[in-house]
């Protein structure tokens, strides 16, 4: 298999770490793609051009995280990261899509700060901003039940408050939030977190 992928990108990371839960990661080549490139050819394999995009041993291409991440999990066997049926797994997806709606607000905050002066709206990334916050006010009152279970949803979280660390460290999401930054604390030293920490390509 091979994953297309950016070292920034908190949906690459997703499924890196899914990878690595699963064992998983020896049979995926990693190729490095700079999705701002106009003489890449991602399109071929995702014409959304967005990162991750995994094209598998049959030739498929998989595109966005969820997707991919869930097709990982089928690879193997034993516990899922995404449960095959039942209240398990609408609370696992239901953990993702909030994540999920993390990231994507932040991805776009970020956007709109790197847009030229006089074309930057406040308002807009004050809106994004906002949605960051009302989502982490929910999984702080939802943290002391995540517990040691791993899930799609737990992975997904993880990667959310690391880009917050990694994007927005001057917001400190931490503050007034014990239990989740207790739980991301933890969560944070498994090895396939700390192996793929997001960075700027050099």
């Amino acid at each position: 298999m091979k994953l297309r992928f950016s070292p920034t990108s908190p949906y690459v990371r997703k499924v890196v770490v899914t990878a690595a839960e699963t064992g998983l990661s020896d049979r995926i080549e990693l190729v490095l793609t700079n999705t701002r490139d106009p003489n890449s050819d991602l399109h071929v394999d995702n014409p959304l051009g967005k990162v991750p995009a995994l094209i598998t041993d049959d030739g498929v291409r998989l595109v966005d995280s969820p997707v991919i991440c869930e097709y990982l999990d089928g690879l193997r066997e034993g516990p899922r990261l995404v449960p095959p049926a039942g209240e398990a797994r609408w609370q696992a997806l239901r953990l993702q899509a909030l994540a999920d709606g993390i990231l994507d607000a932040a991805v776009l905050r970020m956007l709109e700060g790197r847009r030229p002066d006089g074309e930057r709206s406040q308002a807009f990334a004050d809106k994004q901003r906002g949605k960051i916050v009302a989502t982490l006010d929910v999984l702080e009152s939802e943290a002391p039940g995540f517990g040691d279970a791993l899930t799609i949803g737990a992975v997904t979280v993880g990667c959310a408050l690391g880009y917050l660390d990694f994007r927005f460290s001057d917001d400190d999401w931490r503050q007034g939030r014990p239990a989740l930054a207790e739980w991301y604390e933890g969560f944070a030293k498994r090895p396939s977190m700390t192996a793929s920490v997001p960075r700027e390509i050099a």
